[in-house]
């Protein structure tokens, strides 16, 4: 049986549209609204989970980039450049910031020599696991009015509508 409907600020702001210009197709601000109104709040989520850890969002991305690559953990800038969506410039100053923490080491690279590798240090995977343990925690807690079905039935509709978006 499906769930009785609460009424939420984008329903009123719907209403407020639909009086103020009916002849307008407002459907889209149902969902598309309601997916900018999550999105910041995911971001203050995430800003506080890696708070937790004393880490800005940015180095989360290239930490955790590096830690999904695997033992032993290392990537070239421009692997770097390619999961964040940064340019090299910005990945430079990143990973010069990162490395004065103690999160990262540059390498020569084995296959290249005028090349280097980016690698987590022990401190660098210490704190990224962290981190991403309390992300999950906290984004958890966001999704827990929805069962696993339905977080599934989810995922996969913003998949359809993402997907073009970023082909």
């Amino acid at each position: 049986m499906p769930r009785p409907r609460t009424p939420d600020d984008v329903d009123g702001i719907i209403a407020a549209w639909e009086q103020a210009r009916p002849d307008l197709d407002v459907t889209p601000l149902a969902v598309l609204s309601r997916v900018s109104r999550l999105a910041r709040r995911l971001d203050l989520a995430r800003g506080a989970a890696f708070a937790e850890q004393a880490l800005d969002g940015w180095e989360f991305d290239v930490l955790s980039a590096l830690r999904r690559a695997g033992d032993p953990y290392e990537l070239s800038p421009g692997q770097l450049v390619a999961e964040t969506l940064v340019t090299s410039g910005t990945m430079t100053n990143r990973v010069d910031r990162l490395a004065a923490r103690g999160f990262v080491e540059r390498r020569p690279s084995a296959t290249d020599r005028r090349g280097v590798i980016v690698r987590l240090t022990s401190l660098g995977l210490t704190t990224v696991d962290a981190a991403m343990a309390e992300l999950l925690d906290h984004e958890h807690g966001i999704l827990e009015a929805l069962t696993v079905g339905e977080r599934q039935q989810l995922a996969d509709l913003l998949r359809r509508v993402l997907g073009p978006l970023e082909s």
